[in-house]
Order: structure tokens, then sequence, then C-alpha cells
């Protein structure tokens, strides 16, 4: 069989290849996209309709147009367009944006588009590196963002800024983008049979996301391409059919992109921390790789980091938290791409480091007893005797200083009467908690009078 051409040969995506150039072809957002709107004032070529120094700020789901917004225009408007990831640039990449564009302004009177994806990703030192260039013109600043801009966009950037909000597509925005991707020269140039239920299926999977209905369709037709001419319904007028079949077992394939709204957002933070439990260093810098790569926020993996050192490192290493409380704080700092380095050192001593849950289990045990009921009154010689009267009522009396003590514990009754004996924390025998198993079977031996546990 000869390879079709445009069923998804190209080496450039499907999703790329029919993105709009002009705001005439973006599917949905009709509510900025208005005659005299700010998008719309910003794409025209007329200086007196097109300011030179009017930035916005571009909010809503993954695929609603954003990037395509700012590349038409960009495009509409002839001005130079550059385009950074938060996830990737740095401050210095920020600084040459502004420095080329302040130049070409000067010497040729051009005006630069930047256009910021993920902006919500820079930190607060990075999104200050904006600040000049907007302020004073030197670019129009689009950014977008997933995210909240009031909770993750710096306050005078926003305030400088117009803030759109975009909505998903809807279906039949979807379906009309499906369609035009089926014709259009740029897309699969006719050479597919689209069936109506294959279509309906495409729709229903994209919920409301274009790069996602692309992405499947192009998927869908390459497997189309592959059984062409394998039977009689795999052919229609001498091209391939893609039936609702087809793209169910394509769009696995389709959508294996990482996705932090969907499924496999939580698959591999699961695996993630799983492997860091398990004590595979090599797994966990696998999945924490695919994370970064996907463009997960490092601040939402370094939180994990911190839980999974406390919850399956805890006391057998103490300096795994400081460790992960430490990356967390350089990734706040310094941002990507750099805060990846402190991510990998502590995801690699948490997954060497030997593991306990001994503590957090401890706590849970004690949990389940006071919601049981298991209360009762603080011991008098533990009870506060700092106010007046407390002395009348026998609050503090008996208690034993422990440094006065000549081991520095003291025999003490702290339990409540009915949880006396109770012990919650068995320490494993693993890393430094073999240290504390011995040491705590004599504090409490010295500590109960050498009372045995119930």
């Amino acid at each position: 069989m000869d390879e079709q051409p445009g069923l998804g040969s190209s080496a450039v995506p499907l999703a790329v290849r029919m993105r709009p150039t002009s705001l005439d072809e973006v599917a949905g957002q009709q509510h900025l996209l208005t005659p005299g709107s700010p998008l719309v004032s910003l794409a025209s070529d007329d200086p007196a309709r097109s300011p030179s120094a009017v930035s916005v700020i571009l909010w809503g789901p993954p695929g609603t147009g954003k990037t395509t917004l700012a590349q038409a225009i960009a495009r509409s408007s002839g001005r130079r367009f550059v385009e950074l990831s938060a996830v990737t640039a740095g401050v210095r990449d920020v600084r040459e944006v502004m420095e080329r564009a302040l130049s070409d302004r000067d010497l040729y009177g051009s005006s630069t588009v930047l256009f910021l994806d993920e902006i919500h990703r820079f930190t607060k030192a990075q999104q200050d590196a904006l600040l000049p260039g907007v302020e004073n013109g030197w670019v129009i600043l689009i950014a977008a963002t997933t995210e909240n801009p009031s909770f993750s966009v710096i306050a005078p950037l926003l305030s400088r800024s117009l803030l759109l909000t975009l909505a998903a597509l809807s279906d039949d925005d979807l379906g009309e983008l499906v369609d035009r991707a089926v014709a259009d020269p740029r897309g699969l140039g006719g050479r597919v049979v689209l069936e109506p239920a294959a279509r309906e299926t495409l729709v229903r999977l994209a919920s409301g996301d274009a790069r996602r209905a692309l992405t499947a369709l192009e998927a869908a037709a390459q497997s189309a391409g592959a059984h062409d001419g394998a039977s009689e319904q795999s052919e229609r007028d001498g091209h391939p059919v893609i039936t609702a079949d087809i793209v169910a077992q394509a769009v696995d394939r389709a959508l294996l992109r990482y996705d932090k709204q969907g499924d496999e957002h939580y698959d591999v933070i699961s695996a993630f921390i799983k492997s860091i439990r398990g004590s595979d260093p090599d797994a966990a810098l696998h999945y924490l790789a695919r994370m970064i790569e996907a463009g997960e926020d490092p601040r939402f993996i370094a939180r994990r980091v911190i839980i999974s050192a406390a919850e399956d490192i805890g006391i057998a290493d103490p300096q795994a938290l400081p460790l992960a409380v430490a990356a967390a704080q350089a990734v706040q700092l310094i941002g990507m791409p750099e805060g990846r380095i402190p991510l990998a050192e502590a995801v690699v001593y948490l997954a060497t480091a030997p593991k306990s849950n001994a503590s957090y289990r401890a706590l849970d045990e004690a949990i389940a007893d006071v919601r049981a009921g298991g209360i009762g009154r603080v011991p008098s010689p533990l009870r506060d005797a700092h106010y007046p009267g407390a002395k009348r009522l026998g609050h503090g009396k008996g208690y034993v200083y422990p440094h006065d003590e000549p081991v520095g514990v003291a025999e003490q009754q702290h339990l409540p009467d009915p949880l006396v004996g109770r012990e919650y924390y068995r320490p494993t025998e693993r890393g430094h908690e073999r240290e504390v198993s011995a040491r705590l079977a004599k504090l409490r031996a010295i500590v109960r009078g050498n009372q045995r546990p119930e």
C-alpha cells in the first residue's frame, strides 16, 4: 500500500499545522473576538486601532487557544513574535528578549509580541523581570495560564495587563475544527472519510480541548491509513475510512500526552511516590523526568517529595524531611529549569534512605483512640498552673521537672488514666530508628517506674 500523504506522515503535528493564521480562523472564544474588542484591536495593523503596549493575560483550560491567539495577533499585526515557556525559561531569557525588543523598536520602529506560556510557573523574581518591558512598552506581553492569575501572577503585572478569560470549546466548535482539519490542505486534505459516529466520538473525548481533538484525529487517521484496503469497510471512494472503532483503538495512543487534569497525572505521581517508597531511585527519577517534561508544576512535585519524606522515611533518617523542605525552598527561589537539580537530589536521597512509617502510623492510632472516646482528663501534675487559683485546684501539684533528674527523665504519668500503658510509637529496626528503639525501651522503663504496658 502506498503511503497516504497528509495522514499524519508529516513531522509537524496536525494540531500545529492547523493552527490559525488569523483571528477569523480561531475556533470558539467569540466573546473575546467581537469588533473593537482588545484582542481584535491588538491584531489590527492600523496603529490608530492597535495600541503599542497593551499587554494581556489569557486564563483558561488547556487546548482553548491561548497560544493560537497570541500567534494570530502577531501575524495579523505584522509584529515580531517571540515565544517563551515558563517551564524552561529563566530571567536571563526574559532579559534577552526585552533587550532585543528595545533595540528593534529604537532602530527599526518595530514592535514585539512576547508570548509567555504558563506564566504561573514563574517565580516572583522571574515575573518582576517582565515589569520594565511591559511598563515601558518594549514588548506587548501575552501571558497564558491555566491557573487563577489572582493567586499566581504578581499584582504589579496584573495591574498593567488586561485579564481575559477563555472558555472550553463547545461541541459545535470542536466539530467545526475537526471538519476543517479533515478537509484543509494543511491538515488531512480530504484524504480520509470521517464517519459521523467517529466525529462524535472525537468531540466527546476532547472535552473542550482543541489540541486533544486534533491529536486524536491524527492518530485515528494514521490507523485508518494502516487498515486501508484490508476490507471493503476500510475504504470509501479510494480513501481510508475513520470509524468510531478506529478512534477508540487509536485514542489510547493519541492521548498518551501528559494531562495534569487527567488520569495520567494521578498515575504518574502515584508511581513516583511508590518508587521512592520502594527504594528504586531509577524508577523515581524516570517518573520525575516525565512530570518535568510534561510541564507539571515543580512546586506540586516538591510538596509530594516533602510528604514522602515524612510518610515513608520518617525517623529512620531524620535528615530526609529537612532535605525535602530545602529542595522545595530551592525550587521556589530559583524556579525552573534549575529547580530540577535539587528535586533530583532530594528524590535520590529519599529513594535510597532507610524507610519507616512508624511515626505517622502511631499518630493514626492515637487519633483512632481519641475518636473512639479514649480521652480522659489530663493528669493533675501536667495541668496549667500559671494562673491565680490553679494551685488551689491542685493543678501542677506533684509535677517532676525532668531537667532536675540525673538522667533528664522523670518517673511520671503523662497519659490520662484510661490510656496508661498505651504504646503508639513502635520504632522499626531500620536506620536511625534502631538507635531510637533501644533508647525508647529505657525511657519507658524510667517514665513508668518499670511498670509493664497493659
